[in-house]
């Protein structure tokens, strides 16, 4: 050996080299998974930290549903899905709901002549029972009920209509009628109109005025709130998958049922005017063409519609009737009127197959015109 002492090798102690590691870890750690805090991040993280500067997204307030309306929804969503039955031989139904007499059966039965087998009649006489002139009609009343004007009772009747006709598979279409109304054009066009649409020709538009969403009660909270508050026409034409959906529902019908009707709170709520336009506009607002196909004359906007007298009854009228293709919506707001194109898959069609009031005296005239009047193809 030489002279020279060798140097002594250190020997590290352990908790050195585990803290050594620790760190390691830890920078590597701090690396991949950068910490929430600003502070940490701008010192570990190699990803732009600008994003942890801004506060946090707001939560959009959800509210929760109540245990009926979880029900309803769940059962109206179901019936959406399932398609439709199948008919080898699908019909329209049509639903007269009137207090007694049908004064346009002779006009009726010269529409439905040579139709057989394409369609089926329902009449409801919430009065007296009519005394039928054809045979359409004969044996074709249902078991009916009061109605009163304005009150739910004429929802209720609408309801029985449906869910007479819903015992027959095979009708397809459903089509509330009064003893005022008329056909405005010939049976093959109503029908192929109706069959070749998947949309029910529901009326449902915004009337901000007194007798629109002025006649709303917060009573319907929290299922119905004010801003999906609609009015519309009665007169519906439905398709079956919808029908089933009026005879489901319980939630909403027994909302209109208490808290819309005439003289509550000092407004007159009509049910009739408010109960579907709002349902439908709720539940499936996509499947329904926000408009009626039976012509009614609200531009006296009195509190009734304006009726047609003999001397009213031209072919050129009759022929104008049939040609309208625009809608306009008369609302109780500033006397504003809301209009727009009649679509029909995507065309525009003329608006109406049907129109309504016409007194009796019209029936002359009317059976002389009709087949010079409904002369459109579809």
């Amino acid at each position: 050996m030489s002279g020279s002492r060798q140097r002594p090798y250190l020997k590290r102690p352990v908790w050195i080299i585990v803290l050594v590691n620790f760190v390691i870890l830890f920078l590597i750690a701090a690396y991949l998974y950068p910490p929430a805090t600003s502070a940490a991040c701008f010192i570990f993280s190699p990803t732009d930290c600008t994003l942890l500067k801004q506060p946090p997204a707001p939560k959009i307030p959800t509210r929760e549903l109540t245990d009926d309306e979880t029900i309803s929804q769940v059962v109206i969503k179901e019936i959406l899905k399932t398609p439709p039955i199948e008919s080898d031989n699908p019909k329209i139904a049509f639903l007269f709901l009137t207090p007694g007499q049908l004064p346009f059966e002779p006009l009726w039965a010269k529409f439905f002549q040579g139709h057989e087998g394409r369609f089926s009649v329902y009449v409801h006489a919430s009065k007296e029972k009519p005394v039928h002139t054809s045979h359409y009609f004969m044996g074709r009343d249902i078991h009916s009920e009061s109605v009163s004007w304005g009150k739910i009772s004429m929802v209720d009747a609408e309801r029985r209509l449906l869910a007479r006709a819903l015992l027959d598979p095979d009708n397809q279409q459903f089509v509330l009628l009064s003893e005022s109304c008329i056909p405005l054009q010939n049976f093959d066009y109503v029908y192929n109109y109706l069959m070749l649409t998947n949309v029910s020709f529901i009326d449902s538009f915004v009337d901000l005025g007194p007798h629109g969403s002025g006649r709303y009660s917060e009573h319907m909270m929290p299922e119905v709130e004010k801003d999906h508050f609609r009015k519309g026409s009665q007169w519906f034409s439905m398709k079956r998958q919808h029908a089933i959906i009026v005879m489901a529902d319980s939630l909403y019908y027994t909302k209109f049922r208490y808290y819309c009707k005439p003289n509550m709170e000092g407004r007159n709520c009509y049910a009739d005017e408010h109960y579907l336009p709002t349902f439908f506009n709720m539940i499936d607002p996509v499947g329904i063409a926000n408009r009626s196909v039976t012509y009614v004359d609200w531009s006296e906007r009195k509190w009734h519609p304006k009726s047609f007298k003999a001397e009213d009854i031209t072919l050129k009228f009759l022929e104008n009737l049939t040609t309208i293709d625009d809608i306009v919506h008369f609302t109780s707001d500033e006397k504003r009127m809301l209009t727009g194109p009649c679509m029909w898959n995507g065309i525009k069609r003329p608006c109406y197959l049907f129109a309504r009031k016409f007194y009796r005296e019209t029936s002359e005239r009317l059976m002389f015109y009709f087949s010079n009047y409904t002369t459109l193809s579809v």
